[in-house]
């Protein structure tokens, strides 16, 4: 099997080359004390049996300046495909994103909740961002979202506004899920099951918590597929990000849909990721 995974990080050793400047001013501690340079996630990914790594801006490290993404997709494209992150509200929002997908970026990422920002920043849906969002549902450039389960209605107004876009929701945008079936805490989520252009990124996170409470992982596998299907979801590690190793990670992921078809574990692991991120279906599909 072909595996992808959809979220990984790298953080450079060269902080003059590559300076951080930290979304809201704070570096997350992960980037701070286990940094991952390109080299040695390539190694990570080896030790694991990931055959190809979606390489998402650090934006904790980072911001918007997604020059050392760039530059490990350039220095490995056979490996690596990256996603690069823009503030939606500029002015030239558009041009940020046509530059960083002309230096072979595939994907977009707005970040508006995580470690150094606890709530959902609120700006997701405001019409300052139309021309982005515009602009990613022509060019069909997915779009995935770290945010919070508090950032729904605005996501509605968005897939309203553009239905052509695609968003994959890291980390099934947060839920509660210890309630268990049929989950009614997070009802939200699972009502925009309606909604072909949404998808679901399966992350140690979610996994820790569909084990939680009253909920187990047969119960939600069976709802999650029930509602979207297999076809949309893709599993990322969130390394190094995701404390543990890389190989780690994969095989607690591996374990726990375990009791799923082959066909569906094949389509996490990597033909859903295959579907958004269209550069590597031809080099799955050649596998």
């Amino acid at each position: 099997m072909h595996v992808i995974d959809t979220h990984t990080h790298v953080i450079s050793r060269d902080a003059q080359k590559y300076p951080l400047n930290p979304i809201g001013g704070k570096q997350s501690d992960w980037s701070a004390t286990r940094p991952v340079t390109d080299i040695e996630l390539l190694r990570e990914m080896d030790d694991a049996g990931v055959d190809t790594a979606i390489v998402v801006q650090a934006s904790t490290a980072y911001g918007h300046d997604n020059s050392y993404v760039a530059a490990a997709v350039a220095a490995h494209p056979d490996r690596f495909a990256g996603v690069f992150s823009v503030d939606m509200l500029s002015p030239h929002a558009v041009a940020d994103i046509r530059k960083w997908s002309d230096a072979g970026l595939v994907g977009l990422r707005l970040f508006t909740t995580g470690s150094t920002m606890p709530g959902q920043a609120a700006g997701l849906d405001d019409p300052r961002s139309f021309p982005g969002w515009a602009y990613c549902e022509a060019l069909n450039i997915p779009v995935c979202l770290q945010m919070t389960m508090d950032g729904i209605p605005a996501l509605e107004n968005i897939l309203r506004q553009f239905p052509n876009i695609r968003v994959l929701l890291d980390h099934f945008a947060r839920p509660n899920l210890s309630d268990g079936i049929p989950y009614a805490s997070a009802s939200q989520l699972f009502a925009l099951a309606d909604k072909p252009g949404v998808y679901l990124k399966l992350t140690d996170r979610t996994i820790r918590q569909a084990a939680s409470g009253h909920s187990n992982h047969t119960d939600f596998f069976a709802h999650v597929l029930s509602s979207f299907g297999a076809k949309r979801v893709a599993w990322g590690s969130n390394f190094p990000s995701a404390e543990g190793t890389l190989k780690s990670l994969l095989t607690n992921a591996k374990q726990a849909i375990s009791i799923l078809s082959e066909a569906d574990q094949r389509q996490i692991l990597s033909e859903t990721a295959a579907s958004i991120y269209r550069p590597l279906f031809a080099r799955t599909l050649g596998d």
